[in-house]
């Protein structure tokens, strides 16, 4: 028997520890999406970011970010919504285990 990793109310990991990337795969696929490479640019620079900061970004602070690792237009608000439509921020860590983003509701 499989255990599943503890999730708090909004789904996201209670440790980010336990994350790899078949769970990421399943919450994506609960959420409506099949992650494609570009999916998985913002996953990893997102626990990348994580792991330096011991912080999940905001939106705002992603897209400032990220620009230069993905461009900018790969990198504007508008292309983050078509592959998290939920919400870059919110959405992006809860598939990549991460807590929710400061300030999201």
């Amino acid at each position: 028997m499989e255990l599943t990793p503890a999730r708090d109310a909004h789904g996201h990991l209670c440790d980010a520890a336990c994350w790899d990337r078949r769970f990421a795969e399943c919450v994506a696929a609960e959420e409506g999406l099949t992650l494609t490479p570009a999916h998985w640019q913002v996953i990893d620079f997102l626990r990348e970011y994580h792991a330096r900061y011991g912080q999940s970004p905001p939106m705002r602070v992603l897209v400032k970010v990220i620009a230069p690792l993905l461009g900018e237009s790969q990198a504007s608000s508008r292309r983050l919504y078509q592959l998290f439509p939920e919400g870059p921020a919110r959405q992006a860590c809860k598939i990549a285990g991460l807590p929710r983003p400061v300030g999201c509701i």
